[in-house]
């Protein structure tokens, strides 16, 4: 199939951009079998969902000519989970639709929306908006959707990982009935599952081939780096791979601060984005790496949702990602449009396993390496020295003059070290770093089956020699998932107990899939009679809870908890310690009966009291 069985117009836009085939996605929404149906599509990002979308809804919006109808109120509506991508798919649908005379507007957060207003009712074709602020405009009555004949759901599962759930029913409710509605979305969960259902007719149900695994224009590397190190390894990277674009990711901002003014500090001309920014020091961002002032952004995932960044050819994981989908949404930024790209994770020795998991759940493989060193990049830096295009290119009157007078007065050698020189100072410097080497050595994952099932352990966790239990027996059921042990994790309390037949055969993969985990991010799970206590990872744990408490899945209540009801620390001792008394007042101290010495006299050290003959004829009066 070709664009030319398309809309005239949208054929020609398409061959100035140099599209000659359909991607995978795009060919599907052109099939016969999806012509003028409702349709719910999985594809990853990066795909081409824009341009099919933009083809897929011409038929219902464009007339015979190809062109657009005169009309006072939108006939399309797209709707985007983020300001970012809104305004992406308005750039990519001005330049698809350039020949068919449409108006095509952006409604989103941050922006001018008296401004927006005013546009809407000069009349436009086509608008792309976030859901806050179409409900907005739907509720001011600026936005008429009376007339729509097509509706856009775009990247919908984040829509409603960010709570966009209530706005969106709005929207839709707000819409025709016959209309036809397109959604698109990287993954199909529960939840967009029963939206598709309430809002569309008959839906034609796509998943694009290879939606689930890595891109085949990624190559993925694996470099081992020492704790300390990690900031190093990013400057050795961006050096090493010298990418016209990269980016950087990090799981909070602190990381991005810290990390960005590292670079700039190493000389990268780099930005960052962060929940912190205002929609003002976004824009300058974003322009900055689009016109080439900048070529590094750092970044965390949520800040980065729906960006496109141009000629991107690399991404860095300077933190892991909590989850493979993040990985994938992560790298999926890379390798678009038939470009290669280079997906790189620095992996301290620490988190080895867990990278490994990571990699094998997103269906990719990784080479595995050191970071690049000084020597690599040096090495590097002299064959693109020789391949620079200033040294092929024709000198002219001027620089021949100048190259002779340099050669009176200089060495070949002199001149040929001092180039070098002025070549390396235009670069950011490159740090020493090490490969852990053998202590890094990889192993295949452990087989993930549930460990220790139906065992019963006697003790308390994380002081066994095995990492497990020792002590006496404790109620309930102790089990242990994933790893050997280990300390410093955080609990949890679930509000089922055996009374509801909790078991870790379906608490194991519950908890993991609802709280976007792995087996191995569990340690210790006890179940009692009404209530189960299980163990997270530190560093997985905020996540964990956080995911836990969205919406859709399994109804269970989880609360973080600690203390002695999460399990001692220690096993009880055999009998209580004696009790100490413990003065309140200031008076003078006196020991308690227990703690005084004890004699070898007959009344075991206590006074003798004087009998009655005695007090009788003791002295009066003297000492």
């Amino acid at each position: 199939m070709t664009f030319l069985e398309t809309s005239p117009t949208l054929a020609r836009a398409l061959a100035e951009h140099d599209y000659n085939d359909p991607t995978p996605v795009q060919s599907a929404v052109l099939a016969k079998e999806a012509e003028g149906r409702d349709i719910v599509v999985s594809a990853q990002t990066g795909s081409g969902k824009t341009v099919a979308y933009g083809l897929a809804m011409a038929a219902n919006i464009l007339t015979d000519a190809g062109r657009m109808a005169e009309v006072s109120t939108p006939v399309a509506l797209i709707i985007a989970p983020t300001r970012e991508l809104a305004l992406q798919v308005e750039r990519e649908l001005k330049w698809l639709y350039e020949h068919t005379g449409a108006r095509i507007i952006s409604c989103v957060g941050g922006m001018d929306a008296g401004q927006e207003r005013r546009k809407l009712a000069y009349g436009v074709h086509i608008v792309v908006g976030t859901p806050g602020r179409l409900r907005d405009h739907i509720e001011r009555k600026a936005l008429n959707v009376g007339a729509l004949e097509v509706v856009v759901l775009d990247e919908a599962d984040e829509m409603l990982d960010l709570g966009f759930r209530e706005d969106l029913e709005f929207i839709l409710e707000a819409t025709p009935a016959e209309r036809r509605t397109l959604l698109f979305s990287a993954t199909i969960p529960k939840g967009i599952a029963t939206l598709a259902k309430r809002f569309q007719r008959d839906a034609l149900r796509i998943e694009v081939a290879g939606g689930t695994r890595g891109h085949a224009d990624i190559e993925y590397r694996a470099i081992r780096v020492a704790p300390k190190e990690i900031e190093h390894a990013v400057v050795n990277l961006l050096r090493f791979v010298e990418a016209q674009t990269a980016i950087v990711f990090c799981n909070t901002r602190e990381s991005v601060r810290h990390l960005h003014a590292t670079l700039q500090e190493r000389g990268f001309s780099a930005v960052l984005l962060s929940g912190e920014l205002s929609q003002h020091e976004r824009n300058q961002s974003m322009q900055a790496l689009r016109d080439g002032r900048a070529r590094v952004c750092v970044a965390t995932d949520v800040a980065a949702r729906g960006i496109d960044l141009p000629n991107l050819g690399l991404v860095v994981h300077a933190e892991l990602p909590h989850d493979a989908e993040t990985l994938q949404h992560r790298s999926g930024r890379t390798g678009r449009a038939g470009r290669k790209g280079v997906s790189a994770l620095l992996i301290p020795v620490s988190r080895r396993r867990r990278a490994e998991y990571l990699l094998r759940d997103a269906g990719v493989s990784a080479n595995w390496s050191g970071p690049p060193t000084i020597e690599d990049i040096r090495k590097l830096d002299q064959a693109r020295l020789l391949q620079d295009p200033l040294l092929a290119e024709e000198p002219s009157e001027d620089d021949i003059e100048m190259s002779r007078q340099l050669f009176a007065e200089r060495t070949p050698e002199q001149l040929g070290a001092a180039l070098l020189r002025l070549y390396r100072s235009r670069l950011p410097g490159v740090e020493e770093v090490t490969d852990p080497g053998n202590e890094f050595e990889r192993r295949e994952p452990r087989s993930r089956n549930y460990e220790g099932k139906g065992q019963e352990v006697k003790g308390y966790p994380g002081k066994g020699a095995d990492g497990g239990f020792q002590g006496k027996k404790v109620p309930g059921r102790a089990f242990k998932a994933g790893r050997d042990g280990f300390s410093g994790g955080a609990w949890f309390r679930l509000d089922i107990g055996r009374s509801k037949n909790a078991d870790p055969k379906w608490l194991l993969p519950m908890l993991c899939r609802k709280g976007k985990i792995t087996k191995q991010d569990i340690g210790v799970i006890r179940i009692f009679d009404n209530e189960t206590k299980f163990q997270v990872v530190a560093e997985v744990a905020s996540q964990f809870m956080a995911n836990m408490q969205r919406p859709g899945g399994e109804n269970v209540h989880v609360e973080r908890i600690g203390g002695p009801d999460a399990g001692p620390a220690e096993p009880p001792r055999s009998r209580p310690p004696r009790n100490e008394h413990v003065r309140t007042d200031h008076g003078p101290k006196h020991q308690s009966r227990g703690d005084q010495p004890r004699s070898a006299s007959p009344n075991n050290g206590k006074p003798k009291h004087p009998s009655k003959a005695e007090r009788k004829n003791r002295p009066r009066g003297g000492a």
